[in-house]
Order: structure tokens, then sequence, then C-alpha cells
């Protein structure tokens, strides 16, 4: 159907104002009212880092239009007015710093044993916003990471409850969604929240249950090594040495389960090899260091790190 000439003139005379609209983001969360009062009645509590629309001023009152999320059903397009406190624009001096230091308070708040509902959330929409709104602040590259590092948790936490996580192919189950992480890569190549999101990236490629088979500590020890290769300034150096390092070692038992044990020294020296890089690689902390050395004198005194443990 092809539209009046009258729908365009006023299409085109709007656009310009919907791209003015002034727009904000609330680092609290913020009862909206149908009326400029806080005796007026309650339409609805927006959560921090709910991004909004500012339609007019007036008395401490901000006018705003939201998308508000549902629990079933679609989401839903609402106005009414909060109080003018607690909402950040891109105007708003260090409102990168205002809307980091509420996302890593959130982020903390989600870690503490019954901490805020949803919190993690909240965490994850304002660190977002750091980059959306301040693209250029020295956190925008750190803080698009850290909301994509919340939403794999959240999803790899979803998808390691089902039936199919056990599943030995990484084929057989539903992936992680890793779109977040791609744009980290692609908005900041180069950059060790590039190459964090890379690691991240693996999950999806490792097996569920081993069945104690050989062949998937050997294909997940290639795909660490690969990342070390390809990778050699990442922070995750060190632990994609050592989870390489550990399935060496965790080959040298299943070996002998096989019948192969013609193979076990071979995977006990790559083990300690392995392990011994994770002293120089970049940025490595001295959990890493000594775990690597746990995992050297494990293997160097034949003590077992697969099947019964217990002597």
């Amino acid at each position: 159907m092809k539209l009046s000439r009258i729908m365009l003139v006023f299409i085109c005379a709007a656009l310009p104002l919907m791209a003015a609209t002034e727009r904000g983001i609330v680092v609290r969360a913020a009862v909206m009212y149908v009326a400029p009062d806080s005796g007026a009645e309650k339409l609805v509590t927006l959560e921090r880092g709910r991004e909004m629309a500012v339609l007019e001023r007036t008395r401490g009152f901000v006018h705003v239009f939201a998308t508000v999320e549902q629990t079933f059903g679609e989401d839903r397009d609402i106005s009414g007015w909060i109080a003018d406190r607690g909402l950040i624009t891109s105007a708003t001096p260090k409102g990168d710093l205002i809307i980091y230091g509420e996302a890593v308070d959130s982020e903390n708040e989600a870690s503490r044993d019954h901490g805020r509902k949803n919190a993690a959330q909240d965490a994850m929409r304002l660190y977002r916003r750091v980059w959306e709104y301040f693209p250029a602040s020295p956190l925008a590259g750190e803080s698009l990471y850290r909301s994509a590092d919340i939403r794999w948790q959240l999803d790899k936490a979803d998808k390691s409850s089902r039936p199919s996580a056990k599943s030995m192919d990484p084929k057989d189950r539903m992936p992680i969604p890793d779109e977040q992480m791609k744009e980290v890569m692609k908005k900041f190549p180069g950059t060790k929240w590039a190459y964090l999101a890379a690691f991240h990236l693996l999950d999806n490629k490792l097996c569920g249950d081993w069945q104690a088979q050989s062949k998937c500590p050997e294909k997940e020890a290639e795909l660490y090594e690969n990342y070390v290769k390809q990778y050699p300034q990442s922070p995750a150096v060190a632990e994609a040495l050592y989870d390489a390092a550990q399935r060496y070692a965790l080959l040298v038992e299943i070996y002998k389960t096989e019948g192969q044990a013609q193979k076990s020294g071979g995977a006990q020296q790559r083990a300690v090899a392995t392990a011994q890089r994770i002293a120089s690689a970049p940025s490595v902390s001295a959990d890493w260091t000594a775990r690597g050395e746990r995992l050297i004198y494990m293997v160097q005194n034949n003590i077992p790190l697969y099947g019964n443990t217990v002597e």
C-alpha cells in the first residue's frame, strides 16, 4: 500500500525531531508515575540500566518514554513521569564513570548470597550503556566485554542445566549465543577484550561428557594450544596453557584404559612441557603459576589425575 503525500510529509518532518530526542539511562530503580507527583498512581518500576527517551522536564520530574520487559508476552512501551534523579545522559559530566560504577556495584551485588534480584541483568545492561552512550570513553571496550561476559555466563549456566550439556559431541547441543562476544571482537580488535572474548568462544567447541575416551581431551588440548598461537598476548594465555596441560595429564591414564599405554609417555611429556610455559605467559597471576607447578609435580610423580585418584 502506498503512503499518501500528506503522510510522507509528516514522517519527513518528524524524523529530525525523533533523532534529536534526548535519551538517558537510570542508575537507580525508578518508579514511573502517571503525573509529575510522587503521590500519583504508580505505573511501573524501571530497572537500573533501562533506557528511555526524555519528552519534557518540570519541577523535579521528567516525562519519559520507555520499553518495559514483560515476564510473559511481548515487551510494551509506556510513558510516564519519574523523579529527576539518577537519570544519566550523554551530556552528564563523568557519565561514563557513574554508569560504570553502578554496573560494578550491581555485579558485586549479584555475587553476594541473597543479593538483589536480577542484579546481574542490571550490571549487564549498565555496562553496555557505557559503550553505547560514551563510545570514546577509556572504559568503552571493557564495558562492552563485561556486558557480554555476564550474558555469556548466564547463558552458559542455562545450557549446562540441560540434558544435552552432557553430549560428547558439542554439535549435539545448542551453542551458547555468541553474537555479543563477536561484537566485542569486531568493535575492539587487537585489544585484551577481543582476546578474552575469543577465549570464551572455545566453550562452544568443548565436549560435554568425555565418556572416558581420549578423543575429547586430545581435541580440547589442541584447541587451547591453537588459541595461544593465535593470541599470544592475551591475558588468557596462562589459563589456556593450563587447560591444555591438564588435558595432556588426564590422557596419561585414559590412554592406559584404552589399551594405548605406549602413548602415555608422550602425553606426560607434553603435559609437563606445556605447564612449564605458564610461568612466562603475559599477565600471568600467581594462581596460574602455582597451579601449573602443582600439575608438573603430579605428573612427574606419577600421581593419577583421572579415574581412581585415591590410594
